[in-house]
């Protein structure tokens, strides 16, 4: 019916994308025509980036050149840098602060002017600026925060290394290095989730790019969209201090009313593929570290809440574990999510912008209809 009511706009068809593509019956997500599990092992982040822009991977000549662009644009005017300063000073929370610092870079972005906001070279131009500054933003605050001065990116490393790079002052082993990329292409579309739903809201009323992209930090920042790997983390080390196994802990939250995060998912029935692919990380991690005690703790939450309560777990349950075992603090969690998925708002922002139209739906009125005006006297 034309007027039923779907509530969080649930199997509304608003778009047309040649992006990414969920089956939830399958559990099957592709970018573009290629499967998940082909990119997460094969392919860099900056080829998904290439791939999700350009409509095709890159040759490797293309790839070179492309990614030399990416990491000319990593550097960071010395004015973000006082800010970014000041935002550590304040104590401000990491996702408030890179929403802050995201809509900042406008001002020093050489294409802020540009009356045409849909122009596509300046757009590629900006996605990439974005893109590029996100991670040495990141690192810089998370350092700051931490009593140490930030680390100045590298030209020589990937994106994933170079984060982690700046991150820790320290050039990550090629084990870690592969991990976090493999982490930030699992997580670069996946399709029109909250925050990209968003950018394209704003993008719609032909807002420009930081704007689409601000829109978006801050709906990821949300605890039912980005926060739920950090809230796992959380839930994994309350179990491990209690001393309890995971099975009975699980039973007992359960049974007081509490959520278990990282279960569940709007667009997938069965699991997560990303978690599959995730999940085979952490054990790896646990491995290599003599201890995977994270990873065996997971599975055994996870057994138990797909047999009691028939819910599988999302990405979010199991980049837990990767993230921690890597070193990465647990409240920066969500603007790594944003680091990585920023790739693909910026993509579906152009998509919208080649084939725009004001989003504007509509609501049911349910209010009162008839009330009499009473003067402000007599009230």
């Amino acid at each position: 019916m034309a007027d039923e009511l779907k509530r969080g706009l649930e199997g509304v068809l608003v778009a047309e994308s040649e992006l990414s593509h969920i089956d939830g019956d399958e559990g099957r997500l592709i970018y573009r025509g290629y499967t998940i599990e082909d990119l997460a092992r094969n392919a860099s982040y900056e080829e998904v980036l290439y791939l999700l822009w350009h409509g095709e991977l890159p040759t490797r000549e293309e790839l070179d050149s492309f990614s030399a662009s990416m990491a000319e644009e990593r550097h960071l005017e010395e004015g973000a840098y006082d800010e970014i300063r000041e935002l550590a000073e304040q104590d401000e929370e990491p996702m408030a602060a890179l929403r802050t610092l995201v809509s900042s870079f406008s001002a020093y972005d050489p294409d802020s002017g540009v009356e045409d906001v849909t122009d596509e070279e300046v757009n590629a131009r900006k996605g990439r600026r974005i893109t590029a500054k996100i991670p040495t933003a990141l690192a810089a605050f998370n350092r700051l925060r931490n009593g140490n001065e930030p680390v100045e990116p590298r030209e020589d490393l990937g994106h994933a290394a170079n984060f982690l790079y700046m991150l820790n002052d320290e050039e990550p082993d090629d084990v870690l290095a592969e991990t976090f990329d493999m982490a930030l292409v699992l997580h670069a579309d996946h399709g029109l989730n909250a925050s990209t739903f968003s950018a394209m809201v704003t993008a719609s009323t032909l807002s420009e790019l930081h704007s689409a992209i601000t829109s978006a930090v801050g709906t990821l920042s949300g605890s039912l969209h980005g926060g739920a790997n950090a809230n796992v983390m959380k839930m994994l080390k309350e179990v491990d201090e209690s001393d309890r196994d995971p099975t009975e802990w699980v039973k007992n939250a359960l049974d007081e009313g509490r959520r278990v995060p990282g279960f569940g998912h709007r667009v997938y029935n069965v699991k997560d593929p990303r978690a599959k692919i995730l999940g085979e990380k952490s054990e790896e991690l646990g491995e290599a570290a003599g201890d995977a005690k994270w990873y065996e703790m997971s599975v055994a939450i996870e057994e138990y809440i797909s047999e009691e309560k028939g819910l599988a777990p999302n990405v979010d349950f199991y980049s837990a574990s990767t993230y921690y075992q890597m070193g990465i603090p647990v409240d920066i969690y969500t603007p790594i999510f944003a680091l990585s998925r920023v790739g693909g708002w910026v993509a579906h922002v152009l998509e919208q912008y080649d084939d725009n139209r004001l989003i504007r739906p509509r609501a049911r009125y349910v209010g009162d209809e008839h009330n009499e005006w009473v003067d402000i006297d007599e009230r």
